[in-house]
């Protein structure tokens, strides 16, 4: 069957079906390799809504794609669509882990608009300083741990995938990288989210941590810190890695101070 969005041509071939969901997504080429490769096998496909979210301002929608390949075996890959590009225009972003599709789900900037958001404070006049040691308080307070559930789902490549998109200059190194090309499973948390009213400009900035742990061959464990915020001058979104906990909470502090 055709994607519950289209509806352009429901006797399309799952050969084009694959082409045309890889060749508009943004971040196709972050899909593995192996991925790719056992797409060229797929000989039958199926699509369905998984999950969706509308507000005035924000339309995220979430979809399933699963193929049956010639080994026998099934594959899904997990498409993201929103309207968060330029002058609202509809993206789309597509993942082979529901994890992953989830995370960058919450990542999209909400533009928060009047009587529609999330942790955002109302507060009438609240003072720079004061606000910025409310942060700080925020950023220092840690949520309360759960049980990792480690999956075992090419582990190297989310490592690798996770350390690319750093910006920052201080960010994991060769090192750390060649630890993690021998993890055999990973686990994803979300440490921290915020949405910061500025007071300057009147312009808001989100901060999220999240936590990647991986399970090495060694028996041993390794996390990357990941921060996503919006402290940047134009509002665009911004990832930094960083190697422990304290560093990453230190550069969001630094971050909502300098802005």
């Amino acid at each position: 069957m055709n994607d519950p969005q289209d509806h352009l041509d429901p006797y399309e071939t799952t050969e084009t079906h694959v082409e045309r969901l890889l060749g508009r997504a943004l971040n196709s080429f972050d899909l593995s390799d192996s991925t790719i490769e056992r797409l060229e096998t797929a000989f039958a496909h199926s699509s369905a809504l998984h999950s969706s979210h509308h507000s005035a301002s924000l339309h995220r929608t979430t979809y399933r794609h699963t193929y049956l390949l010639a080994d026998g075996t099934a594959l899904s890959l997990w498409e993201l669509v929103h309207n968060s590009g330029r002058n609202g225009t509809e993206q789309h972003e597509l993942y082979a882990d529901e994890a992953e599709a989830r995370l960058a789900a919450s990542r999209l900037p909400s533009r928060f608009s009047p009587g529609w958001g999330v942790e955002r404070s109302t507060e009438p006049d609240f003072d720079e300083d004061g606000d910025l040691e409310l942060l700080s308080t925020l950023l220092s307070r840690r949520i309360p741990k759960q049980p990792r559930k480690y999956v075992a789902e090419d582990s190297p490549d989310h490592a690798r995938r996770v350390l690319r998109r750093a910006e920052n200059a201080d960010r994991p190194g060769e090192e750390t990288a060649r630890r993690l090309r021998v993890a055999y499973a990973h686990h994803i948390t979300q440490a921290f989210g915020r949405q910061y009213a500025a007071t300057e400009g009147g312009r808001d900035a989100g901060f999220t941590l999240y936590e990647h742990a991986f399970l090495l061959l060694d028996g041993t464990e390794l996390s990357l810190w990941e921060v996503e915020h919006t402290a940047t001058p134009d509002g665009r979104h911004m990832c930094e890695v960083y190697e422990d906990e304290r560093t990453a909470r230190d550069a969001m502090e630094h971050r909502a101070r300098v802005r």
